[in-house]
């Protein structure tokens, strides 16, 4: 089999990289951070300076992010190498999770057994600890792509740096996915990424495709996939 021909920034459509913020002292523990504003570790400065030395070859021509230190600072890790300033969006927010936040998976797990499994399940309609749902937080994460890829030229590439659970709804938003089945795309690891082609679809309108994901430097420590 030959090798895939290597991505044309002259006739490809536009590519959205999805990068998870690094770890926190509460991912190390298996704290559910919400929209806590919780710091990057050392450990997750360290993956953030690691994973930006491989991202910008990338060439982002956009970066947007979440206002949360732990995503913007990751962001202006690779900013630091890139010409585009990082613009904050707060739609990029991880999932407002009510009274998870704060406590660990395993606080959440004895307390709210039966909650905790239909939301890991994926289950759309479900409150993580009364707060958004999958869905609700998967809109608001595409709309905030959508808007922020028309500034983006043909061939061109969008990094959106955001939090696990924030990322895995977001792609299941953009492509479409029947909420039911959301729980077939897994969440990212710590300054992972995942990567999204424009192609056009059968109507030869422009569609979203997942082409790579939770991909990153598996040297590094990561936290829980979701926070």
């Amino acid at each position: 089999m030959s090798a895939p021909a290597p991505w044309d920034p002259g006739s490809a459509s536009r590519r959205l990289v999805f990068w998870r913020h690094g770890r926190t002292e509460w991912n190390r523990v298996g704290r559910f951070q919400g929209q806590q504003d919780i710091a990057l570790d050392a450990g997750g400065e360290r993956q953030a300076a690691h994973a930006a030395q491989v991202l910008r070859h990338l060439q982002p021509d956009a970066i947007i992010s979440s206002d949360l230190g732990r995503a913007l600072n990751t962001a202006l890790a690779l900013a630091a190498h890139t010409a585009p300033a990082v613009v904050q969006d707060k739609r990029l927010r991880e999932t407002y999770a009510g009274q998870w936040e704060g406590k660990t998976f395993a606080q959440i797990a004895e307390q709210d057994a039966a909650m905790l499994a239909a939301w890991s399940a994926g289950v759309g309609s479900v409150r993580a600890g009364g707060g958004e749902t999958r869905v609700d937080v998967g809109m608001r994460v595409a709309e905030a792509v959508n808007e922020a890829v028309q500034d983006v030229p043909a061939g061109g590439t969008l990094v959106a740096v955001s939090h696990g659970g924030a990322i895995r709804a977001g792609i299941c938003a953009l492509l479409g996915l029947p909420t039911e089945s959301w729980a077939v795309i897994s969440g990212v690891s710590n300054c992972h990424w995942s990567v999204l082609q424009e192609t056009p679809d059968r109507h030869g309108r422009p569609a979203w495709h997942l082409t790579q994901h939770n991909v990153g430097l598996d040297s590094l420590p990561t936290g829980p996939v979701e926070g």
